[in-house]
């Protein structure tokens, strides 16, 4: 590496530690083989290891795939890393909190008034058959506390905090 940053070698050959903090100005050109295999914040980080001095750079993204990448795709049409973030959760998804997924949708639904009829009757049961018929909730403090985040001291007058 040494021998690279100082320009006594003119060829790098690494694998994806160079991503981590290598900052060689003269850098100019990269491949990555089997770019598919990677991510898209990944290949813009090592992408980022080129062009850091004065002089242009290019880097080549090689697929022995004919299909068409959108990850690829991405990183062909932009070079701003917020722009690539929001393209990649476009792409893999949010992941759940429900389970150990890392990818794909949210298992988390909001419910809607008008769709979900069901849904609202049964959360409203489930509410009911928890703190039963009591007017105040002074026997759930910590219940009434969570609820003042998202109801107005003007209209929480059913909360009772201890």
């Amino acid at each position: 590496m040494s021998a690279f940053r100082g320009g006594d070698i003119d060829v790098c050959v690494a694998t994806t530690v160079i991503e981590v903090g290598v900052d060689v100005p003269n850098a100019t050109v990269m491949v990555i083989v089997d770019a598919d295999r990677f991510g898209i914040a990944q290949l813009h980080q090592l992408r980022g290891r080129v062009g850091r001095g004065r002089h242009a750079s290019t880097c080549w993204l090689m697929t022995e795939s004919d299909d068409d990448n959108a990850r690829l795709d991405a990183l062909e049409a932009t070079t701003d890393g917020f722009e690539l973030a929001e393209i990649d959760l476009s792409l893999r998804g949010e992941g759940t909190l429900m389970s150990s997924a890392q990818k794909g949708r949210s298992d988390l639904r909001l419910a809607s008034l008008a769709r979900d009829l069901d849904l609202v009757a049964l959360a409203r049961e489930t509410a009911v058959g928890i703190v039963g018929d009591a007017p105040t909730l002074e026997s759930y403090p910590v219940l009434a506390d969570e609820l003042h985040v998202f109801v107005s001291d003007q209209d929480s007058e059913f909360l009772t905090r201890s």
